[in-house]
């Protein structure tokens, strides 16, 4: 097993963190990762001379508004709820904003708008119901709001709202529905439903009625991203859906599909594509002539901006950093402002003109501490032969150029579709502070690799994904990275339940294990989730009545003898998307059995933990996990873990 190393790594560290390791200076960096606060989810105005945008610069998710140019005024917090914002919209006549935020902070979430100026605040939809923030119509303020259903054979609703007269108006209903743009007279709706991997855009004409799928969807295509804008040139079109897709396609593109004045379809065609890169973003300009492009090459950004009338992309060069998070173009296409961050910088606004390319900061830099490390893109052969990457984060001082002694954490990203990239990980670099080697895969079914990729995980694809774990650690202990009998395994949400799935099938492979509000039984989780998720997961685990034996047997509560490793479990009491019941049942069963189990519930906190106190908590609460559990004589190389039968168990669920 032979790592190959990207060419598109980033620079190696200019100095060794894990020197940190037996001072006091340890947790005082941890303390200045967990507090560099980041800006992301930006919004502007119709002159695009002011943002919203997300920002948790005062420990928790809230929202901000300031002008683009920062010499002209400072950012200004825009406070409408104690529960942490999701993400914020401004409205395009500019007399409204809204945003989104985490109900109590769990996983539903509600919608809120209020003027610029604070006045006539107002909650609009959600608690206890679940809803969705959706986009401002084209011109005014009329707003899309997205309620989910609450029962499993309820639907989806979306509506207009006016927030000047409170009228809401109901424009469809779909199993997963959401309404993902407008046309600028409001008479076309561009619509996105259907469970994971599995979206279906349409468009809809609300004079007549009539809904028309936008493209034909082979087995595993998926468009879930798009945007609706006049046609570029004059003649029989006048609306164009510009949709992010891989329906039919080995990798995500552009695609334009041409509309009618009736909204009926006509032959489409791929703008952009390419073979070494999906696309994951795209936003356009009011008049739909500039596009513009983000990309995913290999888990890193690069950014495009397509003239429509021409069909030529031009590249930006000189991105600071190495991940956009979220972007918007201006209405004029003149300006675009990114999220961006690196793993040195956590996310930070950056304004891009796109006349002259330059790139020029709109928020502060928040982190200040000692320098970090940049981690290198890693690519190894799994058990079946499948090539897998991911990003090794390692002390300075560690080489392949012998056995190690060093201790190693294999991180598992969530989703399964999500993907690991090189961002801002205060975990990451917190553990590499310690000398302990960090290697974040990307294993089958994450996203950012092609269609076949993402969808190898699928269903009784499972399996494989699991092994692809053991994979990793078996490269690390080969490439002379780590011990080979002090590797451990942590991961969050699928991530948590794949470490799980790892102890068990791969029980001497790993010295211990973190998860992060995993599923323990899916079966389980079917029944205690959220309706809309469960509806949404069937196309990814299978059906919980059609394959209750299948996910009976890809479940850890079904294999308890064999997860032998301690053990520490996360979970947040309010989450509903993996229910906390996932950790307790596991928690209990393991302890019954005279497992070696830590468990921390945090009270306040749901799915996502988006308060900085908690993020804290969790990350002391490893590191002394894995401090117990992957000592080393350094003599010899051989693991010590200590006891923790007699160590008390941190927050509820004792």
């Amino acid at each position: 097993m032979k790592p190959v190393t990207s060419d598109r790594v980033p620079d190696p560290p200019t100095s060794d963190p894990s020197l940190l390791r037996g001072t006091g200076h340890l947790d005082g960096l941890a303390r200045q990762l967990v507090e560099a606060w980041g800006c992301w989810a930006p919004s502007l105005t119709a002159d695009g001379r002011h943002m919203a945008y997300v920002s948790d610069r005062g420990g928790q998710p809230e929202l901000w508004l300031q002008p683009t140019n920062p010499a002209q005024g400072p950012p200004r917090l825009f406070h409408l709820s104690d529960d942490p914002v999701l993400s914020a919209r401004w409205s395009p006549d500019g007399n409204w904003v809204a945003c989104s935020v985490a109900t109590g902070g769990g996983v539903r979430s509600e919608v809120w708008v209020a003027r610029p100026d604070g006045s006539h605040a107002q909650q609009v939809a959600g608690a206890p119901e679940h809803a969705l923030l959706g986009p401002w119509s084209r011109r005014g303020h009329h707003l899309v709001i997205t309620v989910c259903g609450d029962h499993s054979d309820e639907d989806n609703y979306s509506l207009l709202f006016n927030p000047a007269t409170g009228e809401r108006e109901t424009l469809v209903a779909g199993p997963l529905l959401e309404v993902l743009d407008f046309s600028d007279d409001e008479r076309f709706l561009l619509l996105c439903d259907g469970s994971r991997g599995a979206h279906q855009c349409t468009v809809l004409d609300r004079r007549t009625g009539r809904c028309e799928s936008l493209l034909p969807y082979p087995g595993t295509g998926s468009t879930e991203m798009g945007v609706l804008r006049p046609a570029p040139l004059p003649g029989r079109h006048d609306l164009v859906a510009y949709l992010v897709t891989d329906a039919g396609l080995p990798r995500s593109a552009l695609v334009a599909v041409p509309l009618g004045s009736d909204g009926h379809r006509d032959e489409g065609g791929i703008l952009a594509g390419r073979p070494d890169a999906e696309l994951e973003l795209v936003d356009a300009d009011q008049s739909g002539r500039s596009l513009l492009l983000v990309w995913n090459v290999e888990g890193l950004s690069e950014v495009e901006l397509f003239d429509a009338p021409s069909g030529q992309c031009r590249p930006f060069d000189g991105l600071p950093g190495t991940v956009v998070a979220g972007a918007v173009l201006s209405r004029n296409g003149s300006r675009a402002v990114l999220a961006v961050e690196s793993p040195q910088e956590p996310r930070r606004l950056w304004e891009l003109d796109v006349a002259s390319g330059s790139w020029t900061p709109v928020t502060a830099s928040s982190y200040e501490g000692p320098p970090l490390v940049r981690p290198t893109l890693e690519r190894l052969e799994s058990h079946d032969g499948l090539q897998i990457s991911g990003w090794l984060y390692r002390p300075a001082a560690v080489t392949a150029d012998g056995p190690s002694t060093r201790p190693a954490v294999v991180y598992l990203h969530g989703g399964p579709e999500g993907q690991e990239r090189p961002v801002f990980s205060p975990q990451h670099q917190l553990l590499v502070a310690t000398g302990t080697v960090v290697f974040a895969p990307n294993i089958r079914g994450s996203s950012g690799y092609g269609r076949a990729f993402v969808h190898a995980d699928d269903r009784f694809g499972r399996i494989d994904a699991i092994d692809d774990v053991a994979s990793c650690a078996a490269f690390l202990s080969e490439s002379g990275l780590a011990a080979p009998k002090s590797i451990a395994v942590a991961g969050r949400s699928y991530g948590g339940y794949a470490v799980l799935m790892a102890l068990a099938r791969h029980p001497d492979t790993f010295a211990a294990g973190v998860d992060i509000c995993g599923m323990s039984d899916l079966l389980t989780f079917y029944r205690d989730t959220e309706p809309w998720i469960a509806r949404a997961a069937v196309t990814k685990y299978g059906d919980p009545e059609q394959d209750a034996w299948f996910l009976a047997s890809v479940s850890p509560m079904h294999h308890l003898e064999t997860i032998r490793a301690p053990l520490l479990v996360v979970h947040g009491a309010l989450d509903s998307n993996v229910p906390t019941g996932e950790a307790r049942q596991l928690v209990a069963a393991l302890r019954a059995r005279g497992r070696m189990v830590e468990y921390l519930e945090l009270e306040n906190e749901g799915h996502e933990y988006k308060r900085v106190s908690s993020r804290l908590r969790v990350l002391e609460a490893i590191l002394a996990f894995l401090d117990q559990t992957l000592l080393l004589d350094e003599a010899t190389g051989d693991e010590h873990p200590r006891d923790l039968g007699a160590r008390g168990t941190a927050g509820r669920g004792q």
